[in-house]
């Protein structure tokens, strides 16, 4: 039985809750639990069930990789498909390697990385592309980003008719000049939040300060845009959706800022970037969608495609999941 069939409405809408505002204050729970009729007591029970059973994998602060200075890119390997299993495994050793996937193409290996200031990317990718059994690849940075943000919506089914609802703001690259008392802030926000009365007390006390300037701090950095949101991070598959669609487009060129905010303001999509095209790969911009099947995913990018007016598209589901985690900074 798969975990997300174990939940019961309550958990489904504290999933829904804790993935997108989870509170920064003293008594998180308490405050989360109030919200939903229940006790504290039963709000933590529920939260470490759902810790325990992988649906939840951390709650922690997600950072803007590129507003930290960090350099960041995509990246597709075509691989012998003999020798995938151990190139995945090199990969995966990068600590800046946070999202592996096999996906159904030519270029069967899509994964992140991200390296710190004043490191060469080049180096690390030259090293990977040089294993045995790597073909080719290609290096797809971000040259603009139009949204960012999963959430999945544990409470209502897939939906066939997407619509573009949501309010897309635009989102500033630029890096901004970080203290070393800064990247102390950074270490303990990222670390997965412990589920007890008052979890904020440990990373302030950490920090030698108390939870109201750990509160005001984690604030003025969401202000800054360094800081997307204080939030739990959900397992896809274990939460029930088992397709994970990357969605490339090919856009004429004058209307790809046009078409990028309009998929953006789809609740279903939660990435949405333009990219560099090749001679072996036209697809101009990308976005992400998660369903509980490949067919839902599939009528969610017709919808799409009809709405938005471009018919050249491709779906790229992963078929196996080689490694997930955030990328921990200034470690």
């Amino acid at each position: 039985m798969q975990a997300n069939q174990q939940l019961d409405e309550v958990d489904k809408r504290l999933l829904n809750e804790i993935q997108w505002v989870f509170p920064l204050v003293n008594r998180p729970y308490l405050d989360i639990a109030t919200k939903h009729g229940q006790t504290e007591k039963e709000a933590m029970r529920r939260i470490t069930a759902l810790k325990k059973m992988g649906i939840v994998r951390q709650i922690n602060a997600i950072f803007d990789t590129r507003r930290l200075g960090y350099k960041s890119a995509l990246v597709a390997f075509s691989i012998r498909t003999d020798r995938l299993n151990s190139v995945a495994d090199v990969v995966n050793e990068h600590p800046g390697v946070s999202h592996n996937y096999e996906r159904n193409h030519e270029y069967n290996m899509w994964f992140t990385l991200a390296v710190p200031p004043g490191t060469d990317m080049k180096q690390d990718l030259d090293r990977m592309a040089a294993l045995e059994g790597v073909l080719k690849y290609r290096v797809l940075p971000t040259l603009k980003l139009y949204k960012i943000g999963v959430r999945l919506d544990m409470v209502n089914d897939d939906t066939e008719k997407p619509s573009p609802t949501d309010e897309v703001k635009e989102l500033n690259p630029e890096k901004v000049a970080l203290t070393e008392r800064d990247k102390e802030f950074i270490r303990e926000l990222q670390k997965d939040l412990a589920v007890v009365p008052e979890p904020f007390k440990e990373l302030a006390e950490n920090l030698g300060i108390t939870t109201d300037e750990l509160f005001a701090k984690a604030k003025e950095y969401e202000d800054l845009g360094i800081m997307r949101r204080f939030a739990a991070i959900l397992r896809h598959r274990d939460a029930g959706f088992v397709a994970n669609g990357m969605v490339v487009w090919h856009v004429p060129e004058e209307k790809i800022d046009e078409i990028g905010f309009k998929l953006a303001e789809f609740p279903q999509v939660s990435h949405c970037y333009r990219r560099p095209v090749y001679p072996d790969w036209r697809f101009n911009l990308f976005s992400m969608v998660h369903a509980r099947s490949l067919d839902a995913a599939e009528k969610m990018a017709v919808e799409m495609s009809s709405t938005i007016g471009i018919e050249d598209y491709q779906i790229l589901f992963s078929s196996r999941e080689f490694k997930k985690e955030r990328v921990k900074y200034f470690v």
